[in-house]
């Protein structure tokens, strides 16, 4: 649609020029229900009706306001009707002649949404129940409502909503219903994007808060969780409310400022895009997040931290909001940092910054590495740049640049540079200089040194111990070499300039003691400049293992000497600090990556140390990087090899499990996910059968799942198997899971079919464009989809501007041809970037990662291929 990709400069031009008093909102939803169908081709909409108060800087001059929506019935600017045909263009409204003082008064006719934008609307197959929810970010409340759709231009919100006999509304305010329609509580001032609606027979439970201050005075905060009927009887709401419990207390404990909302309501919904969205008062998370069958711990901390990340955006986002995406980090790594800090310090999940340290980094250090990396502040030119920029960098890379500061710091100027920043700024926006300023308050440092290096360049650097010893066996030096960022780009993409910067890191030392690799020093250490000693270490008895970033400190590549490499490879399982451990693992999976250990190897030791991991979290990306290391990063003529290799190990882990143990469940899964000799398949189905057991194992739904995905994968398992077992799960989740396995069985037609479900149609919803995706692609069946990679590149474009931006992003990744990973695949691609210079940036970004990832997989491949041949 014209004008549908607002620009920067557009925006910028317009808050200079307008500033919004209030909103009035009415929504008829009863259209959700019922045959109210347009016929073929034409969606299904509702009534939206819009008020919008606002003033101009500059009488007579003109602007626009955003809608998205199929029709517009009526518009009034300042009691004047206009003509719907003459001032909307689809995605814009003109406004012209404007007062100091305006009313703009929208009746439109808006789209329900299949693909998560916007109004999404949900039909359960296990009742025929409707739902529906919103999800906005960065722009898609011009979906439901006439706006200004930038996050500068807060207002305060008065939602009301017509709804089907029977349903419930929630929205951000408070909510009643009197003479049939939803009347809510105006809003504080907000953003857009933030604002929510929520409505249908949800299954509702509450729960209250209290607080009260040190000056007596008292908060109580009115808590409620939600999900579909059908998953009721799994919805564990007590859990829920306990750590959201848990962070309000540790938020008002450290942030000296009430939670200035209202309500908490949390809702669990369907066909969710992201893993959560922080509408204030009306939090929507993905329903994955309600567990139908045993779990592992990781799956729980997993959940609570993403509640407690969601809740940090209650003040970092909603209180206070960055003045447009370039500062997207302003409220994303400090929610991504809290979540985790607020989860270690005030829930049972203890442990959360190995998982921080082992998954959260890991998407961080691959996203600093493609030729699309950029500052944590980076340059936002438009709504598609923001959309893309919901990425590793602006989330992991960011937290792991504040718990750097934080090290650096210190821990009480940084929460009081927190609590000034609210103060100063309650509902109001921000750029970096205004967190930078109080930092520099508290703390005494030079904010803008440390924000240059860190916030405003792009790439992950690597520090490497170097150890001298004297004849005694004694560190005469111990240095901290450090080397700038490097990505290997392609012609399409220049690397970025290496940058050497500042980091507080601790340098542990290790020895065998006992059967176990135990820490006997430590010294922390400013790292400055290509080369540091750490001269508190000078005198010490000779390491077997020197770990750079012990505690994890900084955010950095860790490499080793050759004698800690060494040691690692007999003795990785012997490290007695799971942590230290974590950070190994994840150094190990770099030097893979960079095609400087072979895959192979990286297997081997997954295979021997990985039974010992004790941390589940680990454990479980553990699997998922052996998974990889073979699929991408072996050569072709060994990838079987290390197929029956993993297959066997995960077999023997999983009987020497105890039993019912998440250990245990997570080898089940794992086997399951690289089974596939006819043993092995044979054990899948007696195991859902009942015909084999395994002591302790319980099968239950989603593990019947997961064994008939190998199952159908190979053939073993056909249409009519899968059908059966979705009569028995015949739900949302049941449907999406048989979805991917139809799409994963090994035929052309299948293929075909699947291939045409996706591109050629938008029939599908994005759950299940999701799941046929999924399906789609698999490692076993190269041969079957080759003759897709040239398709690929024929329809991207197309599918790029006909659909919207969620399913164009899931086409472009998912599809893109990976498992072709020949050079005649990054040929393509790189004539595909060639020839398309014009094509929209964020298709290009799209193409220039998948691309990337493609040549780092032979390289890789090439490195195990020599290890064949030492």
């Amino acid at each position: 649609m014209p004008g549908e990709n607002l620009s920067r400069d557009e925006a910028q031009e317009r808050a200079a020029l307008l500033s919004v008093e209030g909103y009035e909102v009415f929504l008829d939803l009863r259209s959700a229900v019922g045959d109210s169908d347009g016929g073929e081709g034409t969606p299904r909409t509702f009534r939206s009706v819009t008020t919008l108060r606002f003033r101009c800087a500059e009488p007579g001059a003109t602007s626009f306001a955003d809608l998205i929506a199929p029709s517009v019935t009526a518009v009034s600017l300042n009691g004047k009707d206009l003509d719907p045909s003459e001032v909307f263009d689809g995605a814009r409204i003109a406004l012209e002649d404007l007062r100091e003082e305006n009313e703009l008064v929208v009746d439109a006719q808006c789209a329900y949404s299949r693909t998560g934008e916007g109004m999404h609307r949900f039909v359960d197959p296990e009742d025929g129940e409707v739902y529906l929810y919103t999800q906005y970010e960065p722009a898609d409340s011009r979906r439901v409502f006439a706006n200004f759709e930038q996050p500068d231009l807060k207002a305060p919100f008065r939602f009301s909503a017509q709804a089907p006999e029977g349903w419930t509304v929630w929205s951000n305010g408070v909510g009643e219903l009197a003479d049939g329609v939803w009347q809510f509580a105006e809003t504080k001032p907000i953003s857009t994007y933030i604002t929510a609606v929520v409505a249908g027979p949800y299954h509702y439970v509450t729960d209250s808060y209290e607080r009260v201050f040190e000056d007596g005075t008292r908060l109580e905060i009115p808590l409620g969780a939600m999900c579909r009927k059908g998953l009721a009887k799994h919805f564990d709401a007590d859990d829920v409310f306990l750590v959201t419990k848990q962070g309000l207390d540790f938020f008002h404990d450290n942030f000296d400022y009430p939670y200035p909302f209202g309500k908490y309501d949390q809702a669990f919904v369907p066909e969710y895009n992201l893993g959560a969205m922080e509408n204030p008062g009306c939090v929507t998370f993905r329903e994955e997040f309600i567990f139908r069958g045993k779990v592992t711990q990781a799956s729980y901390e997993r959940r609570a931290n993403v509640i407690l990340h969601e809740m940090a955006h209650m003040w970092f986002g909603d209180l206070v909001t960055m003045r447009w995406w370039d500062d997207l980090w302003l409220k994303e790594s400090f929610a991504d940092f809290m979540g985790s800090f607020s989860m270690v310090e005030a829930t049972r999940f203890t442990s959360g910054w190995i998982t921080f340290a082992n998954n959260r980094k890991a998407w961080a250090y691959r996203a600093d590495q493609l030729p699309s990396t950029h500052p944590v502040t980076a340059d936002i030119r438009d709504l598609e740049d923001a959309k893309l920029n919901f990425d590793g960098i602006t989330y992991a890379k960011g937290a792991s640049v504040l718990k750097q500061l934080v090290a650096y710091a210190g821990r009480d100027a940084f929460l009081e540079g927190a609590r000034r920043y609210f103060k100063r700024h309650a509902y109001g926006n921000t750029r970096l200089g205004d967190l930078l300023s109080v930092l520099e308050e508290t703390s005494g440092r030079d904010m803008t040194a440390w924000s240059r290096a860190w916030l405003q360049t792009a790439g992950v650097n690597s520090l490497t111990p170097q150890v001298t010893l004297n004849a005694e066996g004694r560190v005469t030096e111990l240095a901290v070499v450090q080397e700038a960022a490097a990505s290997a780009a392609s012609e399409h993409a220049a690397p970025p300039r290496g940058e050497l910067r500042p980091h507080r890191v601790a340098v542990g030392l290790y020895r065998r003691e006992a059967g176990e690799l135990v820490r006997y020093a430590r010294a922390e250490v400013d790292v400055e400049g290509p080369r540091t000693t750490v001269a508190e270490l000078a005198g010490a008895e000779a390491p077997e293992l020197v770990l750079v970033n012990d505690d994890d400190l900084t955010y950095c590549k860790i490499r080793f000497d050759e004698t800690s490499l060494a040691t690692l490879r007999d003795h990785l399982g012997d490290i007695t600090d799971p942590l230290a451990r974590a950070l190994c693992w994840s150094a190990l999976w770099s030097l893979t990556r960079d095609a400087l250990m072979p895959a192979r190897d990286f297997i081997d030791l997954v295979l021997r140390f990985a039974g010992k991991e004790s941390d589940i979290g680990v454990l479980q990306m553990l699997h998922a990087w052996a998974s990889s290391a073979r699929t991408h990063y072996a050569a072709p003529d060994w990838r079987e090899e290390g197929g029956t290799a993993l297959a066997q190990g995960a077999l023997r882990e999983l009987r020497l499990a105890d039993p019912g143990s998440q250990h245990q469940l997570t080898w089940a899964r794992f086997f399951a996910s690289v089974a596939s000799s006819a043993a092995d398949l044979q054990l899948l189905q007696g195991l859902l059968d009942g015909t084999a057991k395994i002591d302790g194992l319980d099968v239950d739904q989603e593990l019947r799942w997961a064994f008939l995905g190998a199952l159908a994968v190979h053939g073993t398992a056909d249409e009519q198997a899968l059908a059966a077992e979705l009569t028995r799960d015949d739900t949302a989740s049941g449907k999406r899971h048989q979805v991917r396995c139809l799409a994963a069985r090994p035929s052309a037609a299948v293929k075909a079919q699947a291939w045409a479900s996706v591109v050629e149609s938008d029939a599908l919803s994005n759950a299940l464009v999701e799941a046929t995706i999924a399906g789609f692609q698999q490692p076993s069946q190269r041969e079957l989809t080759t003759a897709y990679a040239e398709k690929y590149f024929a329809v991207i474009e197309r599918v790029w501007a006909e659909r919207s931006i969620q399913i164009g992003m899931d086409v472009v990744r998912g599809l893109f041809p990976h498992l072709q990973d020949g050079q005649e695949t990054l040929d393509a691609a790189d004539a595909w970037l060639g020839a398309h210079e014009q094509a929209p940036p964020a298709l290009r970004r799209l193409v220039l990662e998948a691309r990337d990832d493609l040549a780092r997989s032979l390289r890789a491949q090439a490195c195990d291929a020599a290890a064949s041949l030492a």
